[in-house]
């Protein structure tokens, strides 16, 4: 049958298969799971593996020697576990360390890690842990991935019978020292018949035990006396700001370039940035340097210090940049770059000066000399159109017409300086010819004109049109032409060759030179004011300089007298100041107010509400009051005797009496409500309509004249001046109790006749 090929009807089936399934391969026992050593194939076949074929030579352990030699009765077994049940989540483990050469470093040679050997005895497997050191710098963590490790180039692996304390292990080409083992392996070892060697001590890594010892130094830093705080509460937004300048034009394309340099005096550190110019082709990366403190040698650190990868601490600057290092004229090196400083702004020159007390220099330029352009050549003109339209033309391709001095021809505008002129004749028919010039103060053209004269033949008419005169001897392309500082009487100028002798001028000349005297030099002015005085046309003017001079001696007059009187008052006050005698105007003046504010709130009383609404004195008399003492009409200053301008007198009214009878009451009733004081409150009397005053002489007001003193004696009277308003008020309470009663009071008698004097 295995001859015949596989054709479409030579193929057979073997009718005794009835079963074609996958056979198990497993089986369960007491809930675990065991692999089967026999089983068949598909539909029940015997497997060809399992022929005598490939019986090895161990293959005899198969077979049960209960077959042979019959079965012995034994005790019950215990329950089946399989082996990886039983050693589940059970290892061997062993501390040991592996050396690892280090290359280029001058600090160490060799780096011991320490390592962590588990061994799992459920499937024979190991893996290697790395414990975690602190700031290593290395990774650190599983080293081998679990699993079975070869032992040898034969195929064997590494079994836990292997393995000891003290023995190298070769795991993947490292070779791993154990040094120790735990309690738990020491035991399950010894269980198994292997005793473990004693421990030995963990080697230690000179790097990290270097770096421990430089940890635990005994040294000390002393603390800086600076106060941090206090310094950025006090500088904080103050900075000085330098200009720089770096010359790296010794390089191949190397240039001039220019840095702004701030100083951050709140914490000391320098920033650097680039200042660009237009199209100078640099990247627009304007800062230098950033923010930090800038050392002043950056390159001196030991040979040993890492400058590859490792920026620059305290530890290793010696010395950093401080504000008195920056002054104009200085270099400064900003990481291997020397600058020059050459200026600083108003603050930074502040600063030095006031804190530091040093002036710093003034600010010098960087700039090269630049060489002068060559002039460029004017062309000769060729006769056509002026000389400012040919020389406009020269200056671009595109041809412009001349642009004048718009604001001067606007201002200026029909503005014209008249001269008259004589020629100087050659012939003497021309002696009796005149003419007048003008000049425009709004383009600089000159226009002459002559005049007719009857019965000569000479016609008159224009002259010259504006043309703008050429000073004789100037240059051709660059001429100095006549402007009014040329013109003035007798003064000769050449008009094409032909001489003019100017005899006369218009007045607007003169008020214009006035006018403009800062254009003029002041002899043509003198020139100009004798012609006009001559010809008189100042006799204004004269008049009112005449006018303004005795004006001018009239105030003289006037300020001499006046400081006279103001000598004659000095000595009258110090002659006062000597007996004693106030007479200040100023200060009489304030002692009048003083006393009148003083009768005035003697006048009135002292709280809102009247005692028992008692009318107060009237003061709309239309008589006034006049109050003051005589004084004597002799000064005696021989005597030492104390003078007061001021006496004043106060006489009681019966008004005024009943009203201190009642201020009395009034002060009660303070020490009542206002102090700690108890009084006895007695019930005001009855207040019924004030009774008719009986007749007789009414009294008239007090009047006091002024005396008759002389005016050597200076003396003064105070008026009080009544007060306007109505001072009958008539809401008053009592004082002990607001509910009682409330009485009101009219005008008194004395009130009433100054009512019947205003009437009259």
């Amino acid at each position: 049958m295995a001859g015949i090929p596989k054709l479409p009807g030579y193929s057979f089936t073997d009718p005794t298969k009835q079963k074609f399934h996958v056979s198990q391969t497993f089986n369960i026992r007491n809930g675990y799971r065991i692999a089967r050593n026999n089983f068949c194939g598909i539909g029940g076949t015997e497997i060809a593996s399992n022929s005598a074929r490939f019986v090895g030579a161990n293959d005899c352990i198969r077979f049960d020697p209960s077959l042979t030699y019959g079965r012995t009765k034994t005790d019950v077994p215990p329950l089946f576990k399989p082996h990886y049940a039983l050693y589940a989540n059970r290892n061997l483990s062993f501390d040991g360390f592996f050396k690892q050469g280090i290359l280029d470093s001058p600090n160490e040679f060799y780096r011991v890690r320490r390592v962590r050997i588990l061994y799992y005895l459920e499937d024979d497997t190991i893996s290697v842990f790395e414990p975690p050191l602190r700031n290593s710098g290395i990774n650190q963590g599983r080293i081998v991935k679990r699993g079975r490790v070869p032992k040898n180039e034969k195929g064997d692996h590494w079994h836990w019978k292997d393995l000891n304390v003290g023995l190298d292990i070769m795991l993947y080409g490292i070779v791993y020292h154990t040094v120790n083992c735990d309690k738990w392996t020491r035991e399950y070892m010894a269980s198994q018949g292997l005793i473990m060697n004693e421990p030995e001590e963990m080697p230690e890594d000179p790097y990290i035990f270097d770096r421990q010892i430089k940890a635990k130094s005994n040294f000390t830093k002393t603390k800086s006396n600076v106060d941090k705080l206090r310094k950025f509460l006090e500088y904080d937004g103050k900075v000085l700001r330098f200009k720089a300048v770096w010359d790296d034009r010794e390089n191949e394309y190397g240039e001039l370039m220019r840095f702004e340099i701030f100083y951050f005096l709140s914490d000391d550190t320098v920033s650097v940035k680039e200042i660009h110019r237009k199209n100078d082709g640099r990247d627009p990366y304007c800062m230098l340097l950033r923010k930090v403190k800038l050392p002043k040698r950056y390159n001196d650190t030991p040979p040993s210090y890492p400058a590859i990868y490792l920026e620059l601490t305290p530890a290793e600057v010696t010395e950093y940049y401080q504000p008195i290092n920056f002054q104009i004229g200085e270099t400064i090196f900003v990481l291997g770059r020397d600058m020059l400083l050459y200026d600083c702004d108003k603050f930074t020159r502040d600063y030095f000066q006031k804190a530091l007390g040093i002036t710093q220099k003034e600010a010098f330029s960087i700039e090269d000399p630049v060489p002068p352009k060559p002039p460029k050549p004017m062309p000769p003109h060729d006769g056509f159109g002026s000389l400012e339209d040919s020389f406009q033309n020269t200056k671009t391709f595109i041809i412009k017409p001349y642009r004048k001095n718009f604001t001067m021809s606007t201002v200026n505008a029909n503005k014209y300086l008249k001269y008259e002129m004589v020629m100087d004749a050659v012939h003497p028919e021309d002696t009796i010819r005149r003419f007048v010039m003008m000049y425009s103060l709004g383009d600089g053209t000159c226009k002459i004109r002559e005049p007719p004269i009857k019965n000569s033949g000479i016609m008159g008419g224009t002259y010259l049109r504006p043309t703008m005169l050429i000073k004789p001897g100037s240059e051709r392309l660059n001429p100095d032409y006549y402007t009014p500082v040329d013109f003035y009487i007798g003064a000769m100028i050449s008009i094409f060759k032909q001489r003019f002798i100017i005899v006369g001028a218009d007045l607007y000349v003169y008020r214009y030179m006035m006018a403009n005297n800062d254009k003029f030099p002041p002899e043509i002015i003198e020139n100009l004011r004798n012609y006009m005085f001559n010809k008189g046309y100042l006799k204004y003017d004269v008049d009112d300089k005449m006018k303004e001079i005795v004006e001018s001696e009239n105030k003289w007059d006037e300020d001499a007298d006046q400081e006279h009187l103001k000598t004659v008052e000095e000595e009258l006050k110090e002659c006062h100041d000597k007996i004693n005698v106030q007479s200040d105007p100023i200060a009489d003046k304030a002692m009048r107010d003083k006393i009148y504010a003083e009768y005035e709130d003697a006048m009135k009383h002292k709280t809102g509400v009247l005692p028992y609404g008692i009318k107060p004195y009237g003061h709309e008399c239309a008589n006034p009051v006049f109050i003051g003492d005589k004084k004597s009409s002799v000064c005696k200053p021989d005597e030492e005797v104390q003078f007061s301008s001021f006496t004043p007198k106060h006489v009681d009214t019966p008004e005024e009496i009943r009203a201190k009878f009642y201020g009395g009451v009034l002060k009660g009733h303070h020490d009542v409500c206002d102090g700690s004081k108890t009084i006895e409150c007695i019930p005001p009397p009855h207040l019924g309509p004030l009774p008719e005053r009986e007749g007789g002489p009414v009294p008239e007001p007090i009047m006091t004249t002024d005396p008759e003193l002389p005016a050597s004696c200076k003396t003064k009277t105070v008026r009080f001046v009544e007060d306007s308003g109505d001072r009958c008020k008539k809401d008053r309470h009592d004082l002990c109790n607001v509910n009682r009663d409330i009485s009101f009071a009219g005008c008194t008698d004395y009130q009433k006749e100054c009512i019947q004097l205003d009437k009259h």
